[in-house]
């Protein structure tokens, strides 16, 4: 039977994300048509993929990339744009199916526009449902949107309770590589170069996501995005360290019964059920094989060297906007670390401090979440400049 044309908006498509989404879809042209790309700055690369998708528009979000967008574009047909406005105009373009890739919270307003118009949308950037929880909840319900988790945690967690059995679930179960890091003293993380921080054992991605693997705040936000998705309580989610990437999330009913999703460490994996749910697409994903791997590790946390999970637990638990303070100022500690004006783990000091000093505050609209971001940067930014100093 032939499956309809699905009309799809790729935001973020010249990330890591993004660029697997596009791989997908230019290996299916028959069944998705392509609405609008937007990318960072990369305007070569979004030009590209704008020609190989057929897509209607391409959108650069630094206005100053434009120029060469219209370069590389010329004589296509494709329609370009750039800037903020533009990106969040190419969102609430009508489409059945929207891939939410921007990270961080600059992908806040872009992401909501995509919700407020109703559709499927595919949520890779985690930040949106940390940083931003009651109101992009608030906007799905009022839009009668369809969130569809692309981590691959929490796509794994999706599929596990697909047969809808939401009541009956126990408990959840993240599962985390462990990182670079996963077997290192405190004084060897200490001393950890950026270079090294970044050098994932199983999973190729950008250095903002590599780092926070490495620290566990990558597992910290999944946690408090799994409560929103999930209408999970804290003490209900766990996570395992499991070092083979192979389960990625595991769904225990009151009945005792564990489902568990597996899958080769590929991120096209829950990108390719995302896009086709609730049909199933095909990828050239590698294949598993159980008796090559022979055994699947699992164990529990450091809470000494992996701090980023207390905290993470603290600001859920705190709600209003602790999280939102948290993912701010880990980013700033990123960067700053990344720059190598702060230690690996002054990471998880820093974000710590800034929650400590700024508390909870209330965050029940883009506005108020937007302005209480903006503070907890510029308080991680003060005080990674005093430690730099």
């Amino acid at each position: 039977m032939a499956v309809a044309v699905r009309s799809v908006t790729v935001l973020g498509s010249t990330g890591s994300v993004g660029r697997s989404t596009a791989d997908l879809l230019a290996a299916n042209p028959e069944r998705f048509a392509v609405r609008a790309l937007v990318g960072g700055r990369n305007a070569k690369l979004l030009a590209e993929q704008a020609r190989l998708l057929r897509a209607e528009l391409a959108v650069v979000a630094d206005a100053e990339a434009q120029a060469e967008l219209d370069r590389e574009l010329a004589g296509s047909g494709i329609t370009t744009a750039s800037g903020p406005e533009a990106v969040v105009a190419a969102a609430a373009l009508p489409a059945d199916w929207t891939m939410a890739a921007i990270t961080g919270a600059a992908g806040l307003p872009s992401t909501l526009a995509a919700i407020g118009r109703g559709g499927a949308i595919a949520l890779a950037n985690k930040e949106a449902l940390v940083c931003a929880g009651e109101v992009m909840l608030r906007a799905v319900r009022e839009a009668d949107a369809t969130l569809l988790p692309v981590d691959s945690e929490h796509n794994a967690i999706f599929q596990a309770m697909a047969e809808g059995n939401r009541g009956a679930v126990e408990r959840i179960v993240l599962t985390a590589s462990g990182g670079p890091f996963r077997s290192a003293s405190l004084d060897e993380m200490a001393r950890a170069t950026p270079e090294a921080a970044l050098r994932h054992p199983v999973w190729s991605m950008g250095a903002k996501i590599s780092i926070d693997s490495a620290t566990m705040f990558n597992k910290g936000l999944e946690l408090i995005e799994a409560a929103r998705l999930f209408g999970l309580d804290e003490e209900r989610i766990d996570v395992l360290v499991h070092p083979q990437s192979v389960v990625h999330g595991i769904v225990q009913y009151r009945d005792g019964s564990m489902l568990a999703q597996l899958g080769s460490p590929d991120m096209r994996i829950p990108i390719a059920h995302a896009l086709a749910w609730p049909d199933r697409l095909t990828t050239s994903s590698p294949r598993l094989d159980l008796a090559a791997l022979g055994r699947l590790e699992f164990a529990a946390p450091d809470p000494v060297r992996f701090p980023a999970l207390r905290l993470s637990r603290e600001a859920l638990r705190a709600g209003g906007g602790a999280p939102t303070i948290l993912s701010a100022a880990n980013e700033v500690a990123v960067d700053a670390f990344l720059r190598k004006r702060l230690g690996f783990t002054e990471i998880a000091d820093l974000v710590e401090t800034v929650l400590d000093r700024l508390g909870s505050p209330g965050a029940e609209s883009l506005e108020a979440v937007l302005e209480l971001d903006a503070a907890a940067r510029r308080a991680a930014e003060s005080i990674a400049a005093a430690r730099a100093a």
